[in-house]
């Protein structure tokens, strides 16, 4: 479990810190990692709580995408953010004005993960919000 204590300073992109041996992300991983129940990460990934307890679930494409497209995004702000665990504070909390206030993790859970790259894309080109 070292790699996931040092996540904040890797220079390896966060989502495989959290893939199994077969590429999959390991639901149970990403609660340790980031200090949260199964029942907590379901819920800000948009999933149902059952879906992260059941492995034939959590192995779905939606589910794998889902947690796919939040750690894809968590890890494009964590350089700025200070860390994954402020970059995952950012994540559920920061309203972008760009969409009417709304988070980042509220637009994930809408389907549009493309937004937010896009977003983040203007922004680290120096553009404004």
């Amino acid at each position: 479990m070292a790699p996931l204590q040092n996540a904040a300073f890797s220079t390896e992109p966060l989502i495989l810190l959290y893939m199994d041996s077969t590429g999959k992300i390991a639901a149970e991983r990403v609660a340790d990692g980031f200090g949260m129940s199964k029942t907590q990460l379901a819920q800000t990934a948009g999933l149902a709580r059952e879906t992260l307890y059941r492995s034939t679930r959590i192995g779905a494409p939606k589910a794998q995408g889902r947690l796919r497209e939040m750690l894809e995004i968590i890890s494009r702000v964590s350089e700025w953010a200070g860390g994954k665990d402020q970059a995952m504070a950012w994540y559920r909390a920061q309203p972008l004005p760009a969409f009417g206030g709304r988070t980042a993790e509220a637009l994930i859970k809408d389907g549009k993960a493309a937004a937010v790259r896009e977003y983040l894309d203007h922004m680290a080109l120096g553009g404004f919000a």
